[in-house]
């Protein structure tokens, strides 16, 4: 049989329903889909006429990771407002850089450069929300990433029913445009939070994305702040007030949900809502912390995202997956909190089902596409190798990844891109950054 790819050899961690482990195996790719998962035995092998062989020998074979959150250009201002409180961060200095420097040729070589970090970190699908969508779609098509693209909203002062209007029609075109133009890319609303769009405004937006089956996304209850803020205005919580306009629903993704009560948990629950959970950002704004351990017991579907480079400061997957696990076990005082492969599931299997697409992604299986990517356990920090979920839990990053795959395309190999000029990305980049840094704003804070 003749196919694209055969990856043999390595250790595979399938990520199915059964949490198949493969020791020696073989994947046979055709075209974006994977046709052959076993055992090599090299009968099997002799089986598959391949254009390219890949040897895995000494590697974690694993899908490729899912970053359900995240602004992938505003690695543009990575570090400039660092060790601040979210509302300060924000209005402070994120809105007011973003007014000055966020243009279309600006928002796509920073998503170029996300895209990058992305695919030499593991990640395969991301879901992104930030200004000109377009350039964000474009930078990953090129680099051959998956992306649920979200189009964002922030309200104005207009009368509710123009606002609405426009708004709804702004969503119509975005969602008809984008369905069909690539199969990598998914088009999402993105309005940005309850507390910068009207809940009438919102529920609109979200009868527009239930009309074309679309995903619905928002930061939702990511501050203490943020919950006060909507309770003087409203005399309900952030989740409550979107459960009571009808918004929450399978095909909802509430980013952050740090402060959350019982009731409100059982509200995510009972409506099915879908979770992304965004760690490092969290602890480094000090804005607080999912409970997911509750979430998950009560069959809340959670994933992890990084959120944007300003607040993180990186899009390394892998490192997430290692704060996930540690923070949950520091907060409940109990070490078997999120065992390793629970954490990777979030990152794979269980991301992959917060964006709606688990019947293509998210592990490796027989049917599904070919999003898988190489971790290479022949390095100090990685050795010995006993459980290999362990390992890249516990002690993996991103610069361990080898391999990258999506879609049945090679993206990097042997820690080389394959489709992108890293060292334009950077020098485009870097010329942006320059401006930056003679801004009065940035200055005073290096000075």
């Amino acid at each position: 049989m003749e196919v694209d790819i055969v990856i043999s050899g390595g250790l595979l961690l399938t990520m199915d329903d059964n949490y198949t482990v493969i020791k020696g195996s073989l994947i046979a790719i055709e075209g974006d889909k994977i046709v052959y998962v076993g055992q090599s035995t090299g009968i099997n092998e002799q089986i598959f006429s391949a254009k390219k062989i890949i040897d895995a020998t000494g590697c974690l074979v694993l899908p490729g990771l899912v970053n359900t959150h995240t602004h992938a250009p505003m690695v543009l201002f990575r570090g400039v407002a660092d060790d601040l409180s979210l509302m300060e961060w924000l209005n402070n200095y994120i809105f007011p850089l973003e007014m000055k420097y966020v243009t279309k040729d600006t928002v796509y070589w920073g998503a170029r450069l996300a895209c990058a970090e992305m695919i030499l970190s593991g990640t395969t699908t991301f879901c992104d929300g930030y200004f000109y969508p377009g350039r964000i779609a474009r930078a990953a098509i090129e680099s051959g990433l998956r992306i649920v693209l979200g189009l964002g909203f922030f309200d104005s002062d207009e009368d509710i029913d123009s606002a609405a209007k426009k708004h709804s029609a702004t969503a119509r075109r975005f969602i008809e445009k984008w369905q069909h133009i690539s199969p990598l890319v998914t088009p999402a609303l993105f309005p940005h939070a309850p507390y910068t769009c009207r809940p009438e405004i919102m529920r609109r937006l979200k009868q527009v994305a239930d009309e074309y089956e679309a995903l619905f996304i928002t930061h939702l209850s990511e501050t203490k702040e943020e919950v006060d803020t909507i309770n003087e205005r409203y005399g309900l919580t952030p989740v409550k007030l979107l459960y009571s306009h009808g918004i929450l629903d399978e095909r909802t993704i509430a980013v952050h949900c740090n402060w959350l009560n019982e009731e409100e948990i059982g509200l995510l629950a009972s409506s099915k809502a879908k979770v992304s959970h965004n760690a490092e950002s969290g602890m480094k704004l000090a804005s607080g912390a999912c409970p997911i351990h509750e979430l998950l017991s009560r069959g809340i579907t959670v994933g992890i995202g990084t959120d944007g480079c300003a607040s993180n400061n990186d899009h390394d997957l892998v490192r997430e997956m290692g704060t996930v696990a540690y923070l949950h076990k520091h907060i409940t005082g109990d070490p078997t909190t999120l065992d390793a492969r629970s954490v990777l599931a979030l990152a794979t299997r269980m991301g992959a089902r917060v964006l709606g697409l688990e019947r293509e992604i998210g592990s490796i299986e027989v049917g599904k596409k070919a999003d898988i990517i190489l971790i290479d356990t022949r390095t100090p920090r990685l050795w010995p190798l006993y459980n290999p979920y362990s390992q890249i839990v516990y002690a993996a990053c991103g610069e361990n990844v080898t391999t990258t795959i999506c879609n049945g395309r090679i993206l990097m190999e042997n820690r080389r891109l394959v489709n992108l000029d890293l060292d334009e990305i950077m020098s485009q980049v870097e010329s942006v950054a320059e401006t930056i840094r003679q801004d009065e704003l940035i200055r005073s804070r290096f000075d």
